[in-house]
């Protein structure tokens, strides 16, 4: 932990343009009309997932997929790296043609002891501009933690969300899904695309949904629920991972200037859980 709290305060700057394509791509993800918006419209909340892409050469990712560790985020010394939260406050919207700046800083880096063993938290903070306009925040929690035989796990009973959906979706996730999202984020990680490798190394049932396409499903699903609805801040927390092996289901209920937004796998237990202020 000490040679690792040198990364904090870390930043790497990224700059892109948001294009009209991957929007049309993502809406064709989500079995809708592909159509391209035209200059000046908004992009959908956490469609900027689709822009800053990771652009690592091959011959510098690791056996996971990941780029190797030890640039931009601290090398932990845990197999294991996952999703564990994000954190927004929206500003101004992106829009089709805008030139946009993102300033990515290490804000902290927490060692844990979980049930199965060590755990490291690195907390990542964005700040994305668009020229001289503070657009959005983010903060993104990523959980580090070490590897585990298939099987050996016992996990405790998973929660239930204790309360009721007023809109509720299924979703039955599969592996051309999770590619498609892997490809227009540009994620190589192994775990959504390749089974092998998941289950054989990693030691998971199925493939895993990503954590940001769970988290993007609950605020569409809040937006196509209450389109006119603005959002003006977010936050989603992964509980318990959800696998390609049965669906899962985007559920919500709106309370005043408050939305309550989960996803329950097939048993009915909490796998997500988030929630958004509104205006």
């Amino acid at each position: 932990m000490e040679a690792l709290a040198s990364w904090v305060g870390r930043q790497e700057r990224a700059e892109d343009d948001i294009a009209a394509t991957p929007i049309a791509a993502y809406a064709a993800l989500l079995d809708r009309e592909p159509v391209r918006p035209p200059p000046g419209h908004a992009i959908p909340l956490l469609t900027h997932w689709f822009y800053f892409l990771p652009l690592h050469r091959e011959s510098t990712l690791g056996a996971d997929g990941h780029a190797e560790r030890g640039g931009f985020l601290p090398p932990v010394d845990l197999p294991r790296r996952m999703w564990a939260a994000s954190r927004f406050r929206f500003h101004a919207p992106l829009r089709v043609g805008d030139h946009v700046e993102r300033v990515s800083t290490i804000e902290s880096i927490t060692p844990k002891q979980g049930r199965t063993g060590p755990l490291v938290f690195v907390r990542v903070g964005h700040r994305i501009d668009v020229g001289a306009t503070l657009a959005f925040e983010e903060e993104h929690e990523i959980v580090y933690r070490g590897m585990s035989a298939p099987g050996s796990e016992s996990a405790p009973a998973p929660p239930k969300p204790g309360r009721t959906a007023q809109w509720r979706r299924e979703v039955r996730p599969d592996p051309v899904l999770l590619f498609r999202y892997s490809a227009l984020t540009f994620n190589s990680h192994r775990i959504h695309f390749d089974r092998p490798y998941v289950t054989e190394v990693e030691g998971y049932p199925g493939l895993l949904v990503h954590g940001p396409l769970l988290g993007t499903l609950l605020v569409d699903g809040l937006t196509q629920s209450e389109p006119a609805v603005r959002v003006s801040r977010y936050e989603f927390k992964a509980i318990k991972p959800v696998f390609d092996t049965a669906p899962f289901y985007v559920c919500g209920r709106r309370d005043g200037a408050r939305a309550s937004l989960w996803i329950e796998d097939a048993d009915g237990a909490l796998c997500m859980d988030a929630a958004a202020e509104l205006e």
